[in-house]
């Protein structure tokens, strides 16, 4: 298959020579296209560090990061915003929607900066919104909607330009349970009907159980990885809680 992601021996180091703390340590893993990843790993482990760095947001130390190809470590000035534009998909806890704007306003945002045409937008953000369900808020501003509406807006907003990677972080960790599964259940949607890629950071182990893998993170490094396969969603998220239970933290914890 195709892969989209590809990290190679990526370390990130804070602090000085005689200060040195070592945040990733020797990750190496890769996502193929249409695949949903979740990573998880308690407080401090580092893989809001690694999402960072396969969002550019934060530099490596050392090793290379490819997506679809293109070693993302060295881009710079406007390939990397190229890269951005282009490329990823994002989609935050709390939502980084913009106040004065409606949702679709919202949504048509990053298709304005790459140019498309207003007719192209509208047809783009009315076929997304049918799949998504929200098009009774497309004109609502965001102080007009729940927390679950926001987040389906944003997850629009990301697909919208038909990014190689969709990245999430903490999607599901400002919503309530009823929010909580109709956001999953788009991202189940945009994963196996729309073959989207996405890479997950989440705490929760049963947001973790909509992906098709789930790699665990403890001090840096890669503790374990455990796929879906044929499983049922309650299977796995019980597979799930136990690697949690040995990475040695209550679940609570698993940020």
């Amino acid at each position: 298959m195709e892969k989209i992601l590809s990290v190679k021996k990526v370390e990130k180091y804070y602090g000085s020579k005689s200060s040195l703390t070592k945040a990733i340590n020797d990750i190496s893993f890769e996502v193929e296209k249409g695949e949903f990843v979740a990573i998880m790993g308690a407080s401090g482990s580092g893989k809001t560090t690694l999402l960072n760095m396969i969002s550019t947001i934060d530099k490596v130390t050392s090793g290379h990061i490819f997506v679809d190809g293109d070693d993302i470590t060295k881009l710079k000035g406007n390939k990397l915003n190229k890269f951005r534009r282009n490329k990823l998909g994002f989609i935050f806890q709390d939502f980084n929607l913009l106040d004065t704007l409606t949702g679709y306003e919202n949504i048509s945002l990053a298709l304005s900066i790459q140019g498309i045409s207003y007719k192209e937008q509208n047809k783009r953000i009315s076929d997304i919104a049918e799949k998504l369900g929200i098009k009774a808020i497309l004109n609502k501003y965001p102080y007009q909607m729940s927390g679950g509406e926001k987040q389906r807006i944003a997850s629009a907003r990301a697909i919208i330009t038909n990014p190689s990677l969709i990245l999430a972080d903490e999607p599901t960790g400002a919503l309530d349970s009823k929010s909580s599964r109709q956001l999953l259940n788009s991202f189940e949607y945009l994963n196996k009907e729309l073959n989207s890629t996405i890479l997950m950071v989440t705490h929760d182990a049963f947001t973790a159980s909509y992906a098709s893998r789930v790699i665990f993170i403890k001090d840096g490094k890669i503790f374990n990885e455990i796929h879906k396969g044929a499983e049922s969603r309650k299977d796995f998220f019980d597979n799930i809680i136990e690697v949690v239970t040995l990475l040695g933290g209550d679940l609570n914890d698993a940020l």
